[in-house]
């Protein structure tokens, strides 16, 4: 029972995304089976809403899809840096809700900022950029960093 509880615990993020990607799937599949039936309406009105209602599952499709290699290959380059030992050290000082001090995170975010800028073609630098703009608070940089790595990473790879 305890190993089921800490593997629960353990992959609580992977089963929220299915828990999501399963909800966003059924709302894919029905929102394209409402489409199909206003396209089959005799009404132009009903057949241009059912046509724009298409759009949908497609764009939502495409995003999840997206969504979910860019979670694939971020873990995937995670275990390769953790068996190298190129992971960050997550030893930021932290206020009593269990929040990064903002300071400290900045004062490290320098260094990982210096070896991004001097190994701008090797994925782990921008990971570590990454990591380092999401203590930060900065998400949308976090983000933007993350990509540069999985772009990196891909081209390595292939």
């Amino acid at each position: 029972m305890a190993n089921v509880l800490l593997s629960l615990r353990k992959n609580r993020t992977k089963i929220w995304v299915g828990a999501v990607t399963l909800l966003l799937v059924f709302y894919l599949v029905v929102a394209f089976q409402r489409s199909v039936l206003l396209l089959g309406d005799p009404n132009l009105v009903a057949k241009a809403i059912g046509a724009g209602y298409l759009v949908l599952p497609v764009i939502g499709a495409w995003a999840l899809i997206r969504e979910l290699m860019f979670g694939a290959r971020t873990e995937q380059m995670a275990k390769v840096l953790e068996a190298e030992g190129g992971l960050p050290v997550d030893n930021l000082p932290r206020t009593p809700a269990g929040r990064i001090i903002r300071e400290a995170a900045d004062l490290e975010f320098e260094k990982y900022r210096e070896e991004a800028e001097a190994a701008p073609g090797d994925w782990r630098s921008w990971f570590r950029l990454s990591c380092a703009y999401d203590a930060a608070g900065d998400r949308k940089r976090a983000r933007a960093s993350m990509r540069d790595a999985v772009k990196l990473f891909r081209g390595m790879a292939g």
